[in-house]
């Protein structure tokens, strides 16, 4: 891991000025909000990984940086709107933007951040990346929308449990990746590779995070454990658990995620904190978190056949390590 451990010492500097810089330049509140959740901290993962493609296809000049951080500011975005519809108090350890600075602040401010982020990959004058990265933003949302619909009618299904976390977190990684590609000069070959390693490695990332739902400390995580339950989605570790219930008991658990409306709106499932202690213990003793995991290292294998199309360069190891590295991330 020294490899990426290097590349983040060199970058993330360069990347959280630039995300600074650009912070700065908006109106005071949505400068507050937008600062709340960029300097949380966070992985910085869409624009390393923009970065990296860019230089492993051959682009060697430093103009990538707004194109990688217009990856960040649209992942902050949908970070600011998940939190309201998840009705989420805490973010990498601090309590949520909508909490501090209200919820129609909140949204609009993820709506500025959205056009930020679209502004500066136009200023690049490439259709083909405005295309990609509008595409992946439609994806996301479309994800989001699946998965409310899902939270209102649960049913068991690892299709279409697959497909939502594709759209919202895969797509916006995949065109992370694309986007690097597609600057440095939109060899298709090499272009292929930045798509398949960017869904197959977003989907990894998803995966390991519905497995740390379920094991992973809060003060480590920053969530309280089980945060996905609370909300009443259908995870992987949850589904494989269903699947192997009896049928009665299964429905009968599944009943009870049925959403309540309270007199403020707030939906919540109808799920106490001493029966979703129990269903979380019970779900990390069937052994479904590993295999949840194991379901994440098949799609990593599947990015790391891509990279072998990249040419032999220092990226490309980079682009291993973060691999291995999202397998064995506890947050």
């Amino acid at each position: 891991m020294h490899g990426l451990h290097r590349y983040l010492r060199q970058e993330l500097p360069i990347i959280n000025d630039f995300l600074a810089r650009e912070t700065e330049k908006l109106q005071p509140l949505v400068r507050s909000v937008a600062g709340h959740v960029l300097q949380a901290g966070g992985k910085r993962l869409r624009p390393l990984l923009t970065i990296l493609f860019a230089r492993g296809c051959g682009r060697v000049s430093d103009d990538v940086y707004p194109l990688a951080c217009a990856m960040e500011f649209f992942h902050s975005a949908t970070l600011l709107h998940d939190d309201i519809l998840d009705d989420s108090h805490l973010r990498r350890g601090i309590t949520t933007a909508h909490l501090v600075f209200g919820k129609t602040e909140t949204i609009l401010a993820g709506d500025v951040l959205l056009a930020l982020g679209n502004r500066l990959v136009a200023e690049y004058g490439n259709p083909c990346l405005s295309l990609r990265v509008s595409e992946a933003i439609m994806h996301t949302a479309t994800g989001e929308i699946q998965e409310l619909d899902w939270i209102n009618t649960p049913t068991l299904s690892q299709d279409h449990y697959l497909e939502i976390i594709t759209g919202k977190t895969a797509f916006l990684i995949q065109a992370a990746c694309h986007c690097g590609a597609i600057l440095a000069g939109g060899d298709p070959v090499l272009e292929q590779a930045a798509l398949d390693y960017g869904i197959n490695l977003g989907i990894a990332f998803q995966l390991t995070d519905d497995a740390l739902d379920y094991e992973a400390r809060a003060e480590i995580s920053g969530k309280p454990v089980g945060g996905d339950l609370r909300e009443g989605k259908l995870t992987l570790p949850l589904i494989l658990y269903l699947e192997g219930l009896s049928k009665s008991r299964r429905n009968n658990l599944l009943s009870e995620f049925t959403l309540k409306t309270s007199a403020s709106k707030q939906r919540t499932p109808c799920l106490s904190e001493q029966r979703i202690a129990a269903i979380i213990d019970e779900v990390q003793t069937s052994g479904c978190v590993g295999v949840t995991r194991q379901r994440a290292a098949y799609f990593v294998n599947l990015a790391a056949a891509a990279l072998e199309k990249l040419p032999d360069t220092a990226e490309r190891k980079v682009l291993e390590e973060a691999l291995t590295h999202t397998l064995q991330r506890d947050k």
